[in-house]
C-alpha cells in the first residue's frame, strides 16, 4: 500500500528483455532494501529481488508490461519511487494500491504562474471512475482531477511537485500509468452488485442519485 507521495526520482540503469518479461535495474538514493520488499515505481507495485548500495533490481511480468508504460521503458528514463507504507507513515496523499488500471497519454502541457497544467487522455472504460475533484494516481503521484470531458482530464502541478517528480522531464505524447481512486472503485462495485443488480454498470447519474458522487 502507498500514499502517492513520491519520495525520490530514480533512473533506469538497465532494462533487459527476458523471455516475454523484462528485468529492470534502478539507480536511486534510497538504500537498505530488504529482499522481497515492495516499492512503487512509476506507481507500479513491484518486488525488489536484489539490491546494492545504490541500485535495486526488479522483475517485470508480461501483465506488468502490457498494463503499464514500462513496455516503452528505456535506459536513462526517470522514474518516481515510493516505498510501501508502514503503520507509522503519515498519509498525505490518498490510498494507492500500485495496481495500474490503464495507460493514458499526455495531450497538453501549459505553463501558468505558479503551476503547470497537464492534460491527459484515458481509455473510455475508465470514465466511470474518473470524476471532477476526485483523486487519481499518475505515475504514482497523488493528484486531483478537474475539467473531465471527452475522455480527458487536467491536473494542476505546483512547482514543488514538478521538481520532485519525473513530470519535470515529461513531454506531450508520453504514456503515463493511471490508477483510479481505490475507494471510488469499491463504491462503484458496491452500487453495481447491491444497489442496482439488474444493470451491468451503474451510470454516473445513478451514483449521484444514491449520494455517492
Amino acid at each position: 500500500m502507498f500514499s502517492g507521495i513520491v519520495q525520490t526520482v530514480g533512473t533506469i540503469s538497465e532494462y533487459i528483455q527476458k523471455n516475454e518479461g523484462a528485468v529492470l535495474v534502478v539507480d536511486t538514493d534510497l538504500s537498505a532494501f530488504e529482499e522481497g520488499e515492495s516499492i512503487a515505481v512509476n506507481g507500479v507495485c513491484l518486488t525488489v529481488v536484489d539490491s546494492t548500495a545504490t541500485t535495486f533490481k526488479l522483475d517485470l511480468s508480461t501483465e506488468t508490461l502490457s498494463r503499464t508504460n514500462f513496455k516503452n521503458a528505456k535506459k536513462g528514463d526517470r522514474v518516481n519511487l515510493e516505498r510501501s507504507l508502514t503503520p507509522a507513515t503519515k498519509i498525505s496523499g490518498h490510498f494507492v494500491s500500485g495496481h495500474i488500471d490503464q495507460v493514458g497519454e499526455i495531450v497538453s502541457i501549459e505553463e501558468k504562474p505558479g503551476e503547470v497544467l497537464f492534460r491527459f487522455s484515458y481509455p473510455a472504460e475508465l470514465g466511470s471512475f474518473i470524476m471532477e475533484k476526485g483523486s487519481i494516481a499518475i505515475d504514482g503521484i497523488s493528484l486531483t482531477v478537474f475539467d473531465c470531458k471527452d475522455n480527458q482530464f487536467t491536473v494542476s502541478i505546483i512547482p514543488f511537485t514538478l521538481s520532485h517528480t519525473n513530470l519535470s522531464s515529461r513531454k506531450i505524447g508520453d504514456l503515463i500509468n493511471i490508477e483510479c481512486d481505490m475507494i471510488g472503485k469499491y463504491v462503484f462495485k458496491a452500487c453495481e452488485t447491491l444497489l442496482n443488480p439488474n444493470e451491468k454498470k451503474p451510470s454516473l447519474d445513478f451514483l449521484r442519485q444514491q449520494g455517492f458522487a
